[in-house]
């Protein structure tokens, strides 16, 4: 992979984590790794039986980079890469997804925004994994439940369940 502003990938010991919380769910699933850098995250998913992930990443050298790994594992044929910035891309792209990757560059602020934009995308019970800097602000808005979590070194890490509620003032009988 290039070098790019912020690229980080997850680490071996969270990624064993996820992976195991994620392995019922895994086989058949459509993944979403958005914010992807390295794509480290949804080429595990597809290495572990996803059967499709849609990779998003801003930098044009960094989703080439991920191009060409796709293609050196065989896997071009179970993948899309968009490029361009992630809340732009949620708004234009469709797609319904049972586990998304989602791991803004820390300190951005763009965790709580990026999750009411994938909400639409999403049925009950899908999962949400996410990753932020050890002091940055995690906090959730109504209709995400945290499963699991954990904190390695300055990364903490959430699996989510999406759980929309509804307001039922707002319910017709």
């Amino acid at each position: 992979m290039p070098d790019g502003q912020g690229l980080r990938p997850t680490g071996d010991r969270i990624r064993e984590t996820l992976f195991n919380w994620l392995a019922p769910r895994l086989p058949g699933a459509r993944c979403l790794d958005l914010y992807a850098g390295t794509g480290v995250l949804g080429l595990e998913a597809l290495s572990r039986g996803a059967a499709h992930c849609r990779f998003v990443e801003s930098d044009p050298a960094v989703a080439e980079a991920l191009r060409t790994q796709l293609g050196r594992l065989d896997a071009t044929d179970r993948a899309d890469i968009i490029t361009g910035l992630a809340p732009q891309v949620l708004t234009r792209c469709g797609g319904d997804y049972d586990i998304v990757f989602l791991d803004p560059p820390f300190g951005s602020s763009l965790l709580q925004p990026s999750l009411a934009a994938i909400a639409p995308r999403l049925r009950p019970g899908h999962r949400v994994y996410t990753e932020c800097g050890k002091t940055d602000v995690a906090d959730f808005p109504a209709g995400w439940v945290v499963l699991k979590d954990g904190l390695a070194g300055q990364v903490r890490y959430h699996l989510l369940e999406y759980q929309p509620t509804t307001d039922s003032s707002k319910e017709t009988p």
